[in-house]
């Protein structure tokens, strides 16, 4: 074999074959092919003894200064342990530990709140858990600060920490530690704004309009005309933080932007200020449409007579024309009037009546539920409690006879419109009447912990189903809300619930077993739960 053979003919002859190019000789008795490989070698040999080392890199800047308080020893034990923790199983049984992976945005959460920082060395660990659940970035992201992004700079699989508006500044800035400029440094805001990558703007703006809504609204003006359709989409949706009747002609002069879904946005942004002129305008529309039934002496019923076109006046102010597949044009222009209207339209139009007095009427021809379902979306959209309140009605009368909707998803929004306190006493109200097969949705908009009344209802509707040998794994995500939301003080009164429970005739097999491997795991979380929360808890106070 000869050294003049370079190393590209022999990567030709590889690729179209010794037979048709060869290239290195081959000694007396040895194939084309093997000879080639030998060559290869020698090559391989040669080129990496030859090579130069590279030129040092520089060294990254040192971290930036955290100045938060360390967390607690034990604390740091606990985040080591959460973080190495797994999520339960999907399927089959979970056994009677807790599930770890579910508590970390508990812990998280609580960590931020007593405003300690991360310990450096489980910021690997903690940005490896935001890359893998979404639903933990902004916790993690805050809870790491900004030594959390100075390492995220440093590897591309935490890139994601620098897009979410968690890591704006670029490296080897000015500011190469920090989140985001103060709002009040104009200088940092409008530079960032100018040169900045789109998520790191979309964070920007919604930190200058949380803390100036004027200012927000006049730094997303300056270059509103300039923007792609789908960034003003995004950018005038920041615009329902500190949403106010200033607002207005920014937003009337969206109504006529080219794009369908701006339009839409503004006009819903609109409805939501009852006294805007589009709101004016709505309620116009909506009252021609809806009103009194005149044809009886004391008009205590509702007449009602859809809309038989959309004209480009409507259209301007967000109407969209074009019904989803199934339903009908003219019911479907009613509900977007309707939920646009200011629901105090219908105190005015139906004889001074009270939402509930109003809610109460019936409605001609079919049209309650439409009806009811867009006042539903106003009330939700103007936060009307009063409406909501109406809307929902007592919470011991079954969905499908009660007012307002059937859709325990519409039913969810209007809670969420009440007080925390109304709110979970609601729930607790339904339960107790309607047991838990329609309350998982429900249960997910109240305030955590659990109230007393709350809590004591949900247990007692899975005591209840125990008893009565039902299946256990149609409760686990009741179960799964309970170890995470109920209070934790609750613990040593569960703990009766623990015991094998004698199982009923009919029962599922083996029912009794899985329910007493849930309530111990319940048991177990809640002393956990209560545990996370005394280790964080600063010196010298109680948990």
């Amino acid at each position: 074999m000869t050294a003049t053979t370079s190393w590209e003919e022999l990567v030709t002859s590889a690729l179209l074959g010794t037979d048709r190019r060869p290239s290195a000789p081959a000694a007396p008795g040895q194939d084309a092919p093997v000879a080639l490989l030998d060559a290869a070698a020698l090559h391989t040999v040669r080129r990496r003894a030859g090579l130069r080392p590279a030129p040092a890199a520089a060294l990254p800047e040192p971290a930036p200064h955290d100045p938060r308080t360390p967390l607690p020893e034990a604390a740091r034990h606990r985040l080591t342990q959460l973080l190495a923790g797994r999520a339960a199983p999907s399927g089959g049984r979970r056994g009677v530990a807790p599930d770890l992976a579910e508590l970390l945005p508990q812990w998280l959460a609580a960590a931020n709140d007593h405003g300690y920082r991360a310990p450096a060395s489980a910021l690997p660990a903690l940005l490896d858990a935001a890359r893998a659940r979404t639903d933990l970035r902004p916790q993690a992201l805050a809870f790491a600060g900004p030594r959390g992004l100075w390492l995220a700079r440093l590897n591309s699989d935490w890139k994601f920490a620098l897009r979410g508006g968690f890591g704006s500044a670029q490296p080897g800035g000015p500011d190469h530690g920090a989140a985001l400029p103060p709002p009040d440094d104009g200088e940092a805001v409008r530079r960032l704004w100018d040169e900045g990558l789109f998520a790191e703007r979309a964070a920007l703006l919604g930190s200058v309009r949380a803390t100036d809504p004027a200012a927000g609204r006049a730094l997303l003006a300056t270059t509103w005309a300039i923007e792609r359709a789908e960034d003003r989409l995004m950018f005038l949706d920041s615009l329902r933080t500190g949403l106010s009747d200033a607002d207005e002609p920014f937003l009337e002069q969206a109504l006529a932007d080219r794009s369908r879904n701006v339009r839409s946005t503004a006009a819903e942004l609109l409805s939501a200020l009852p006294h805007s002129a589009l709101a004016a305008r709505m309620a116009r529309r909506a009252s021609s449409c809806v009103g009194p039934d005149r044809s009886g002496d004391d008009a205590a019923a509702i007449v009602v007579e859809a809309p038989h076109e959309c004209d480009a006046a409507m259209q301007r102010d967000g109407v969209i024309p074009n019904p989803p597949s199934g339903r009908g044009e003219r019911s479907w222009w009613l509900g977007q009037l309707i939920e646009s209207a200011p629901l105090a339209t219908w105190t005015a139009r139906l004889g001074g009546r009270t939402a509930e007095e109003i809610v109460a009427l019936p409605v001609g021809d079919g049209w309650r539920d439409e009806l009811h379902a867009g006042w539903c979306r106003a009330a939700v959209r103007q936060r009307d409690a009063a409406w909501a309140r109406a809307l929902l009605g007592p919470p011991t009368t079954p969905p499908a006879a009660g007012p307002g909707t059937q859709s325990l998803a519409e039913r969810s929004k209007l809670l969420s419109v009440l007080p925390a306190d109304e709110r979970s006493f609601w729930v607790a109200s339904f339960i107790a009447a309607h047991g838990l097969s329609e309350a998982f949705q429900l249960l997910g908009v109240c305030a955590v912990p659990w109230s007393e009344p709350l809590g004591r209802a949900v247990v007692d509707a899975l005591d209840i189903a125990r008893d009565a040998g039902s299946y256990p794994w149609s409760f686990s995500g009741v179960m799964g809300l309970a170890e995470r939301c109920l209070d934790p003080g609750e613990a040593d009164r569960l703990e009766v619930l623990t015991t094998l429970p004698d199982e009923p005739e009919g029962a599922s097999p083996g029912a009794g077993g899985y329910w007493s491997e849930a309530f111990q795991r319940l048991v177990s979380t809640l002393r956990l739960r209560a545990a996370m929360r005394s280790e964080l808890a600063p010196a010298g106070l109680d948990g």
